[in-house]
């Protein structure tokens, strides 16, 4: 952190724990959510806490957080919590609260959550991604043929179908 003097004003310059330019350059800053958790007893928030159980995946914790993320931007509620298992086996890798490999593994996040708010954003609001489906969501994110198989075969995981 550096302080800069200019007319016996203090600034104070720091870092921000967005998504670095990089692959995914277009990322925005989402907005100050209005947090709505799921209620206890949605159907969802049992599969996935099922699904990261099973794996004993810190994302677990986040299991309210992912479905919060998904309803509030309009996402399949089974894809963040299936980028997170691909990427960083559901948390149990991920350097810098970046559950998502975000920006090829470079960002950094405040938290979990706020990856997982701020990945959600971008996915809908980003100019790499705005008004893509799943498949083109998949492809622009990773562009290994086989990773949209593999991705949408752990959302399939953890419920058949997005309800």
């Amino acid at each position: 952190m550096r302080k800069l003097f200019s007319h016996g004003l203090a600034v104070v310059a720091g870092v921000v724990s967005w998504p670095a330019a990089g692959s995914h350059a277009n990322s925005a800053k989402p907005p100050a959510a209005q947090h709505r958790n799921p209620p206890a007893n949605d159907p969802r928030l049992a599969c996935l806490r099922n699904f990261f159980g099973q794996g004993n995946c810190p994302a677990a914790k986040l299991s309210s957080t992912f479905l919060e993320a998904a309803d509030l931007y309009g996402l399949d509620w089974r894809l963040l919590p299936s980028l997170s298992f691909v990427e960083t086996s559901g948390g149990k890798a991920a350097p810098h609260n970046n559950l998502f490999g975000w920006d090829s593994g470079r960002a950094a996040f405040s938290s979990a959550a706020a990856c997982v708010r701020s990945v959600a954003y971008s996915l809908t609001h980003s100019t790499l991604y705005k008004g893509k489906d799943i498949d083109g969501i998949l492809k622009t994110y990773n562009q290994k043929a086989n990773y949209g198989r593999k991705v949408k075969d752990v959302m399939r995981r953890i419920a058949p179908v997005a309800d």
